[in-house]
């Protein structure tokens, strides 16, 4: 029987080899600490790509091999084969339950930096978190894996909720247990989701930030606070 999702992996790696930029991906690098290999696409060509090649997979093979690639992208070693694997799946997120949930989880112990990590949990993780709240539980315990990413993400994965004034409980518990994380990717993390629940929903989360300033990283705060107005921006920071 073909491989289906085979003959697809190797189309598309070749389509991204070829079809990137290389004086972009020798810029791609400044924005990473770690070592990144880069085709060099702009994210808006690759998100059109990755839409197109979805829509493809599903009308020829269906959902389940277009999960296949994006299992088998998302094990690469090139920035854009992981992003890529993410944007396939972007727009089928609705229809994943707990299988999917768990594989997704799996992917966070080959994330290799922060974009292909805020990608997956953004787009695919946080979506699902929020759809069904039990899933908390599992989030809650990364914060206390001894893989960054993992730690990162149980920060990240609940932004999707905290915009919709969801998990403040959860919120607080991954951030009691972040807060002394001395991993600067952690810390923006978190920066990110407080200051998401910030802006959603200030009458609870300011409270909190007053609470914790003097036992928070500056640069949690400062992440927290960006768009408070001045006058509760320089409380909290004071």
């Amino acid at each position: 029987m073909p491989d289906h999702a085979n003959s697809w992996v190797r189309r598309i790696r070749e389509d991204l080899r070829c079809g990137g930029l290389p004086e972009h991906a020798q810029g791609v690098q400044w924005f990473f600490k770690e070592e990144v290999r880069s085709h060099g696409w702009y994210t808006a060509d690759l998100r059109r790509f990755a839409r197109k090649t979805s829509r493809a997979i599903q009308a020829t093979d269906g959902l389940d091999t277009l999960l296949q690639v994006a299992d088998r992208l998302f094990a690469g070693e090139v920035l854009e084969e992981k992003v890529f694997a993410v944007l396939l799946l972007e727009k089928s997120v609705a229809r994943f339950g707990e299988r999917e949930f768990r594989l997704f989880e799996s992917w966070l112990d080959r994330v290799s930096s922060w974009a292909d990590h805020d990608a997956l949990v953004h787009y695919l993780i946080g979506p699902l978190v929020a759809a069904e709240p039990h899933r908390t539980a599992r989030v809650v315990r990364w914060a206390k894996s001894r893989n960054r990413w993992r730690r990162r993400a149980a920060a990240v994965s609940l932004i999707r909720g905290a915009r919709e004034r969801m998990f403040f409980p959860q919120i607080v518990r991954v951030s009691e247990a972040l807060l002394a994380d001395q991993d600067d990717m952690v810390q923006k993390g978190l920066g990110w989701l407080l200051r998401e629940a910030a802006k959603a929903d200030p009458k609870t989360t300011v409270p909190y930030l007053l609470r914790i300033r003097d036992r928070a990283p500056r640069l949690v705060l400062r992440t927290a606070c960006e768009t408070l107005p001045a006058a509760t921006r320089a409380r909290v920071l004071s």
